[in-house]
């Protein structure tokens, strides 16, 4: 009886095994919450006669971000190709012999003569190695968007750091956008946008889940025998 179990037992342990080389499946990046809404103050009242509306563009400057809270709309345009040949190609050959013509006379002597012994060519070898190897790869991508983020911290320099995303559901196909980096004031436009190529340090993410995001990837017991499978 405990014969017959021992299929049974190699069996589980097998699953285990590939089980533990399933490979997780990256998490969608989570797009952060908001800042808390910043404290409202009351308008400043217009005083009687007066043309100037302090909530209306400045006369010397547009409202553009600039503090903590304020909202920034990044326009992505991200292009991205690169291309890398390599070949190797190594060769050697040497080859060795040795010949005693003379050997204080014995060269002469009937053992010699009789086994057919040819002294100028007592020793012979050779060596042959080749190696030839060769690669390339290639890779682009493009990505397009408009995101609007919102300035987290102003540092002492002017400089503000953004953060956004973007989370859109299409026929239960979820794609999520994500953006982070620092930004300086003068690059943002009057109409209070700014360039991705623009952006220090930027991160930018674009992931999705759902039955398209399930076909671009193999199975978990195709990426299990990848693990352990050794040709």
């Amino acid at each position: 009886m405990t014969y017959r179990r021992i299929p049974l037992y190699l069996s589980c342990l097998f699953l285990l095994a590939l089980s533990g080389c399933n490979s997780k499946r990256p998490p969608l990046v989570e797009i952060p919450e908001p800042l808390e809404e910043l404290q409202t103050m009351s308008p400043a009242t217009r005083q009687a006669g007066s043309l100037w509306d302090s909530n209306q563009n400045s006369l010397f400057s547009d409202r553009k971000a600039s503090n903590v809270g304020d909202i920034v709309t990044v326009l992505i345009e991200e292009k991205s190709s690169a291309s890398k040949n390599a070949s190797t190609k190594t060769g050697k050959d040497s080859s060795i012999g040795a010949s005693i013509p003379n050997l204080f006379g014995l060269e002469k002597s009937s053992i010699i003569a009789n086994n057919h012994i040819d002294m100028n060519n007592l020793i012979g070898a050779s060596f042959k190695n080749d190696f030839k190897g060769a690669g390339s790869t290639s890779r682009s991508g493009t990505l397009s968007a408009a995101l609007s983020t919102q300035v987290i911290v102003k540092y002492p320099n002017g400089q503000l750091k953004i953060r956004g995303g973007k989370e859109v559901m299409v026929n239960n196909e979820v794609q999520v956008i994500y953006l982070t980096g620092i930004i300086r004031p003068v690059d943002i436009t009057a109409a209070n946008t700014i360039n991705s190529d623009k952006i220090l340090n930027a991160r930018i993410s674009y992931t999705g889940k759902g039955a398209l995001g399930d076909k671009q990837e193999p199975g978990w017991l195709t990426r299990s025998l990848d693990h352990v499978w050794p040709f």
